[in-house]
């Protein structure tokens, strides 16, 4: 290998295997999401919030092709949607892209933290009346903090009733695709324009390994590329549609395809889904255990969609206080304390956080392959030991 080449490529001629292994693993995964291999495209990103970003990038040339030579001034002001519980990295990419976060409207969630499709279609109407343009809008499959799946197909309806760009932000509940038992929780996917899919999260691939997909192939490569002369030369010995770096907005890229073909090949498709069911499986029997105890209480009762499971631990000093603004205060308190003291101790890692008007609540996540039904039952009993006296 030249200096560099496992690292940083753009053409070919540097990177011949990395590049066919990237369109292999693509082609794969747009099927999986139900599109057809010859009309989609796609690219792998530093991480989800820059595959979020380039959905934006590229949903913003598809409507308006002039923004690239021309800048914001040539057009009017275009609106972005995203749900309560969607990941902030979309407003990040509204900053970053000089559209500005005030132009994304945050649209309500229910109790579950789905995606409100009737909430969604009045904001459209309001932005119209308004006079600017409704262009873009990002559901989750798989919110960061609930696990929460948006109800795609209804989205995915009032995107073509209003002819918005559809983006699946599936970042983390993309690896659901690979289970025959879980996949129908993204139903709808492939009607979307475009998807954040992260490996690196559900399938446990290690960290960066992010894909952007985009059902419009070409739409990519016109929207990004320089045909910079050092680089891209049109009269090459070979093929040189195989040259993908100018889909990038970087230029030297990271081999992040190579960690997840060697995966695939050496685990299958059944591998992963048997990895990614075992995870879904403790989520439910963490949440079965929950409903049991008495000194736990859920956030919202329902069975977890994903693998996070969101829970309050009730001291007994707080049992016999009745709910309201006193209770709520104290319970506030008690997650951190619990945390701080698990970190001194050095038994285990659970993170907690506020939610819209609930107080800190501990939210578990399953993706390590090693975990057990027996790890589960040991951080219920740690939670307890360590919090009991609060």
């Amino acid at each position: 290998f030249a200096s560099g080449s496992t690292y940083h490529w753009f053409t070919y001629e540097i990177a011949p295997v990395f590049i066919v292994m990237e369109e292999i693993i693509l082609r794969k995964m747009q099927e999986i999401i139900g599109w057809g291999e010859s009309e989609a495209d796609g690219i792998f990103s530093p991480g989800g919030s820059i595959s979020n970003l380039y959905s934006v990038l590229v949903a913003r040339y598809k409507r308006y092709p002039e923004i690239k030579t021309k800048g914001m001034a040539a057009i009017p002001d275009i609106i972005l949607f995203v749900s309560e519980h969607s990941h902030y990295s979309v407003k990040k990419a509204a900053a970053v892209l000089g559209i500005g976060m005030d132009n994304v409207i945050v649209v309500k969630c229910d109790e579950r933290g789905k995606m409100i499709p009737s909430e969604l279609e009045e904001n459209i109407i309001q932005v119209k009346k308004q006079g600017k343009v409704p262009f873009y809008v990002s559901a989750t499959a798989g919110t960061t903090v609930y696990g929460a799946f948006d109800p795609l197909v209804h989205i995915a309806d009032i995107c073509e009733k209003y002819n918005l760009w559809m983006h699946v932000d599936a970042a983390w509940g993309g690896g659901l695709l690979l289970s025959r038992r879980h996949s129908h929780k993204l139903s709808g996917i492939e009607r979307a324009n475009s998807v954040t899919w992260n490996p690196h999260k559900l399938m446990g691939v290690p960290l960066q390994c992010s894909a952007f997909l985009v059902r419009e192939k070409g739409l990519l490569q016109a929207c990004n590329q320089l045909c910079a002369g050092y680089l891209f030369q049109p009269d090459k010995q070979y093929d040189t549609a195989y040259d993908t770096g100018d889909k990038a907005i970087q230029c030297g890229r990271h081999v992040d395809v190579f960690k997840l073909w060697l995966m695939w090949r050496a685990k299958g498709t059944r591998g992963f889904e048997t990895l990614i069911n075992r995870f879904l499986e403790l989520a439910e029997y963490l949440y079965k255990e929950l409903k049991t105890r008495k000194n736990y209480e859920l956030v919202f009762d329902a069975e977890p969609e994903l693998t996070n499971v969101c829970f309050w631990y009730i001291p007994p000093s707080l049992q016999k206080i009745p709910k309201g603004p006193e209770r709520e205060k104290r319970l506030h308190q008690v997650a951190p304390k619990i945390k701080a003291r698990m970190i001194e101790e050095g038994t285990t890692m659970v993170s907690y956080q506020p939610h819209g008007n609930h107080v800190n609540f501990f939210r578990m996540v399953f993706s390590n392959p090693a975990t057990k039904k027996s790890d589960v039952d040991f951080l219920l009993e740690e939670i307890e030991r360590l919090g009991k006296d609060l």
